[in-house]
């Protein structure tokens, strides 16, 4: 028995679950195993120095899964914009299916996508945003609200067992998005001691920076995240410049690699206090699916009895 939804018949998966597309993490290592495990594996454009780059990764996941893989090219804000024409022109090129778009104005993008038959996924974080995204042709949605879509939707955020999984379906959705479960996993690339660091915390163990520049984001709570916050917090508020060179991804870039968890932000969700293992991608789809299958057959089926037996 699977679990059958909009999201596995339209992208081709056993398992309606996706793992998020994720800076300096989403290579074909982690792609290539969440596909193989069943789900949809994502790789991270901008974690490619250079479009070319990208290129060569695409190949490589293609060389260690036969199943469907998607790209993610997320838009935001940058004193020095990446060239996101030219990562979406390699999208097209090598053949990708399926694609998840983010951030700011995905408009032209999505437009491009739709054109080559692509599979649009956006990720969005407010309704607002989710409408306009449908509006500009966006097949599928990962979203944390997901009230008046047309369009089927994904659930993200706060992901990471069986019973979260079974509660989004029995809400609407046609899967889930998991990106902080899917970095504490033997094929995630990232160093071991930060695994173990998710092993150990509880969810009181994240926190919010940006709040004052509109433009949140969750990350594990260390001294630089506390740092960042108490910069924030001075009368009349912070410039982005004051606290840039805490939040460089290059710093959070050497945090994965060396394994230093106070070295520089790096992101996490609450769902790090459901985190008691280091399992392989298979393993981890595996048991979740199972979950949400004892959930749906066993507990939920069990409240549906005959009048008769009142």
């Amino acid at each position: 028995m699977v679990l059958q939804t909009e999201l596995t018949k339209l992208v081709g998966i056993k398992h309606p679950i996706v793992q998020g597309g994720m800076q300096w993490v989403g290579t074909a290592e982690l792609a290539s195993a969440v596909s193989n495990a069943g789900g949809l594996g994502i790789l991270t454009a901008l974690t490619q120095p250079t479009p070319e780059h990208l290129r060569q990764e695409i190949r490589r996941c293609r060389a260690m899964t036969d199943k469907p893989f998607g790209v993610n090219l997320t838009l935001l804000p940058a004193m020095t914009p990446p060239p996101y024409a030219e990562y979406g022109d390699v999208i097209v090129q090598e053949g990708i299916k399926v694609v998840e778009t983010a951030g700011n104005n995905p408009g032209e993008h999505i437009k491009k996508f739709k054109d080559a038959g692509i599979f649009v996924i956006h990720k969005c974080t407010s309704v607002r945003h989710a409408l306009t995204a449908q509006r500009l042709g966006a097949d599928m949605l990962s979203i944390d609200g997901f009230e008046a879509l047309k369009i089927p939707f994904i659930a993200s955020g706060g992901f990471g067992d069986g019973t979260g999984l079974a509660a989004a379906l029995a809400l609407g959705a046609e899967g889930i998005n998991m990106g902080t479960r899917f970095l504490c996993t033997q094929e995630a690339p990232i160093h071991h001691n930060i695994k173990e660091q998710m092993v150990k915390a509880t969810e009181r163990d994240t926190a919010l920076i940006f709040r004052t520049l509109h433009n949140t984001a969750r990350v594990f709570r260390n001294k630089i995240a506390k740092e960042v916050i108490e910069i924030e917090r001075k009368p009349g508020g912070a410039e982005f410049s004051e606290v840039a060179p805490l939040v460089s991804g290059q710093r959070g870039k050497q945090v994965y690699e060396n394994g230093d968890p106070e070295f520089g932000v790096w992101s996490a969700g609450q769902i790090v206090g459901l985190i008691k293992d280091i399992p392989t991608c298979d393993v981890l789809v595996s048991r979740i699916v199972k979950e949400a299958e004892d959930t749906i057959r066993g507990r939920l089926g069990s409240m549906v009895v005959s009048e008769s037996k009142l």
